[in-house]
């Protein structure tokens, strides 16, 4: 058998629309440590919307890494699962061992131009093959001759981050 053994990553894009409890708590206090964070830097007052405060001062771009510790207990709450992606029988299956937590976009004073993401690296899994839309997995941690697989479902947002060839 030919395999080949991927990393997947999926971008979650959250924003003031989102409806869901986890992703809310985790819009309300990534915005919440933002606002505390940006003060740190000079010009922020003047320049209240992040991407020209970021123009303006390259040295912004930190303060992902810094707003970033504000939704690591929301991630554990995953269970090293990532959310939204689910099999062919709507399950979620795929696990993570790595994020970057990113601000797209904020404003000092406007909670609703606030919008995050948060890029899930998976661990590695064997690509069986390719059935339409869907590609065919399994874990690589199965050594027997009968193999449990899932079938995952190609969505936006979702792409093969790593491929190894065996």
């Amino acid at each position: 058998m030919n395999t080949k053994t991927i990393r997947l990553c999926y971008r979650k894009i959250i924003d003031a629309s989102a409806t869901k409890a986890w992703d809310r708590q985790v819009f309300d206090d990534s915005y919440m440590e933002y606002r505390m964070q940006v003060q740190n830097f000079v010009q922020a007052e003047q320049y209240p919307l992040y991407s020209d405060l970021l123009q303006h001062n390259p040295d912004v771009a930190r303060i992902n890494h810094m707003v970033s510790g504000a939704v690591i207990g929301y991630l554990q709450q995953l269970n090293n699962i990532m959310p939204d992606v689910l099999n062919a029988l709507g399950r979620r299956f795929l696990k993570f061992n790595e994020f970057k937590f990113e601000i797209i976009n904020s404003h000092l004073d406007n909670k609703d131009k606030h919008r995050i993401s948060i890029t899930f690296y998976s661990e590695p899994v064997y690509w069986l093959d390719t059935i339409g839309q869907n590609l065919l997995l399994t874990g690589t941690d199965q050594q027997t001759d009968t193999m449990l697989t899932d079938l995952l479902p190609l969505t936006p947002y979702l792409s093969i981050y790593s491929l190894q060839n065996q």
